[in-house]
């Protein structure tokens, strides 16, 4: 195994363990096309995000913009923020995360209990997405201050390129055989970012971006949405780093399946985030279509255990009317097709699920 995919037996630093990460085959199809998950919940905070959070402080540090005691500001819903807590912490920085209670709550208890400090743009527990106005403080709190850098990830081009690795792993991991690479848009950064250096690496791949419906960077109308944090809300900035040259189709998945899909998925025994069940979703809808052979990664952004109280909790989908057993029921049906035992070749008999419902694909 060559170096990209190595890493020393010990380490000093928590960012010497970014990357690296494992890819799952999920599903694979008679005409042998596969569905292979990056499970990115294996960088440390679990998420993809710590990756663009090291690339934007490093940058900052080079240009001079950042220096030592200095003060890190961020608008993020969370895994941004845990990213840059963990890069604050090791390198002696404040940092200040300006949130909204649309996160996750234990995104925000893991951000405060890595030392940084929040500040609310919203009531706490109202629920209510308010990127735009998180991004109005974030920039207020950083003007005019001596060593104090607004990272910006929405608009910041290290964003994007703090994912050049997830496609230099992907080339070495897989021999350069990668047909689609599918992932969530919500900065642009992790999709656009891996799409742009795979393409360098892998000519010909095709690159499909997915976002809630609701959000807006692929049309309207928008409306209000719960994968947390993916997506453009309307009022909203499409950020900078989505780079529509890069995404050869975009689409767009609805909460129920979305939540419907990480909950059966978590039934083969992984846990996976809200937005990572919406390209689930449409990655599995879309496997048995491919041409024979072919190879198509799923970004996984994050895991699911920040997700226990929302996205696995029946009560939370009951009230936000999310719950479709029947979401659950199509997805389990797929997999029990797709998923081999390896040792036998036949027919597995189908799963017990829940419920029942019309077929979404």
């Amino acid at each position: 195994m060559s170096g990209a995919l190595q890493r020393p037996a010990v380490v000093s630093r928590v960012s010497e363990l970014i990357g690296r990460t494992p890819l799952l085959e999920l599903a694979t199809t008679d005409t042998g096309s596969r569905l292979l998950l990056k499970l990115e919940m294996f960088n440390p905070t679990g998420t993809a995000k710590i990756r663009m959070a090291l690339r934007m402080v490093a940058d900052a540090e080079e240009r001079g913009e950042l220096r030592p005691g200095g003060r890190i500001v961020e608008s993020t819903s969370g895994n941004t923020g845990l990213g840059l807590a963990v890069v604050a912490a090791e390198r002696g920085y404040t940092f200040t995360a300006v949130v909204d209670s649309h996160a996750c709550a234990d995104k925000l208890r893991a951000m405060r209990a890595l030392g940084a400090e929040l500040v609310h743009v919203t009531g706490e527990g109202t629920g209510e997405l308010a990127t735009a106005a998180r991004e109005e403080l974030a920039e207020d709190l950083a003007r005019g201050r001596d060593n104090t850098v607004f990272t910006e990830q929405h608009n910041n081009p290290s964003n994007g390129l703090g994912y050049a690795s997830v496609a230099h792993e992907l080339a070495e991991a897989l021999d350069g055989r990668v047909d689609v690479l599918i992932g969530a848009v919500g900065t642009g950064g992790t999709l656009c970012g891996t799409a742009r250096e795979l393409r360098t690496l892998v000519p010909g791949v095709r690159t499909i971006g997915v976002e809630p419906k609701g959000s807006i960077a692929f049309g309207g109308p928008g409306h209000d949405y719960h994968q947390s944090g993916t997506g453009t809300p309307e009022g909203a900035e499409i950020g900078a780093l989505v780079d529509f040259g890069l995404i050869d189709e975009g689409v767009k998945v609805g909460d129920a399946e979305a939540f419907g899909t990480c909950r059966a998925i978590a039934r083969t025994g992984l846990l996976i985030g809200g937005s990572a069940g919406g390209v689930v979703h449409e990655a599995l809808g879309r496997l048995p279509s491919l041409p024979p052979g072919s190879t198509m990664v799923a970004l996984v952004n994050d895991g699911g255990e920040k997700y226990l109280d929302s996205v696995f909790d029946d009560e939370w989908l009951e009230v936000r009317g999310l719950l479709d057993p029947g979401v659950e029921r199509l997805v389990t049906d797929l997999l029990v097709k797709l998923r081999r035992d390896p040792g036998d070749p036949g027919e597995p008999e189908p799963a017990a699920h829940p419920g029942g419902g019309p077929s979404r694909w």
